[in-house]
């Protein structure tokens, strides 16, 4: 069966909540009820059919023909099936996603996989800030699932990181892994400063290193682990070129010692 297809109108005039739009929600709803899904974030009334032309089809499987900054929430809250989006989207995609997969073939914007349980997100370009992270005032970060970066992440990638595994292949910005609790950040491209800004737990890899590393990480020294071997294959499923540099001798550091120093980082021994 073909996919449920979504074509976008035109530009939307504001602000959009996709969360609606996921195949848990759709799943045995007729194409009239669809187009009556209210979306809007502000005061106007738009509904899906205002939006997009609908095509029928299986809503285990969703794309999304054309996407926009304004797309928000995109995904959030799915448990099952698979969501295809191509072009932008706005804030929170893939926010406490459960399941099934998420494909964004442009860039997402800040807190995308924020409070993520499981499931697989893709994001084809950049990223914006604190990925994986909490929302403001929620405690714990993303809980699972994996997520890969083609492009560059913003500020405090996996900010509270609890479980889960979330991959850069391009460069982050300041404080990646800030405060992380658990799970594993792994960043081909050049770390910003300071990573893993007291992180109590978890583990960061830096392909190219840090431009500045926190003095409360100690260095343990250099050792070929197995265990990066074992995370290695595991991302071999995500991210190839990733997997590829993981399978070497790498630098070890304990942290943050200015919290408890359970946490580590480990970078190539000519890299920073």
């Amino acid at each position: 069966m073909n996919a449920l297809i979504f074509t976008l109108r035109d530009a939307p005039p504001q602000r959009l909540d996709l969360a609606p739009l996921t195949p848990d929600r759709l799943l045995g709803l007729s194409e009239s009820k669809i187009a009556a899904i209210e979306l809007q974030t502000t005061r106007e009334r738009l509904c899906t059919g205002d939006i997009f032309k609908i095509r029928m089809g299986d809503p285990m499987q969703i794309r999304f023909d054309g996407g926009s900054e304004r797309f928000d929430r995109a995904g959030a809250g799915m448990s099952k099936g698979e969501v295809t989006i191509d072009g932008d989207v706005g804030i929170q995609a893939g926010r406490m996603m459960q399941g099934g997969k998420l494909t964004i073939s442009g860039n997402a914007g800040p807190w995308a996989a924020s409070c993520m349980k499981g499931g697989t997100l893709a994001i084809s370009g950049h990223a914006g800030d604190r990925i994986g992270g909490p929302l403001p005032g929620e405690t714990v970060g993303m809980r699972g699932g994996v997520v890969t970066v083609c492009g560059d992440a913003g500020m405090r990638a996996g900010d509270r990181m609890r479980r889960g595994m979330l991959i850069i292949e391009g460069k982050a910005g300041a404080y990646p892994g800030s405060r992380m609790i658990a799970g594993t950040l792994i960043m081909q491209g050049r770390a910003g400063p300071l990573p893993g800004y007291l992180m109590s737990r978890g583990t960061i890899v830096m392909v190219n290193g840090s431009d500045a590393l926190s003095p409360t990480f100690s260095d343990s020294g250099v050792y070929e682990f197995v265990a990066n071997a074992l995370i290695a294959s595991y991302v071999q499923t995500y991210s190839p070129k990733v997997a590829m540099m993981l399978r070497r001798p790498w630098r070890r550091l304990l942290g943050d010692m200015a919290v408890i120093g359970k946490g580590e980082i480990f970078y190539p021994p000519a890299a920073n």
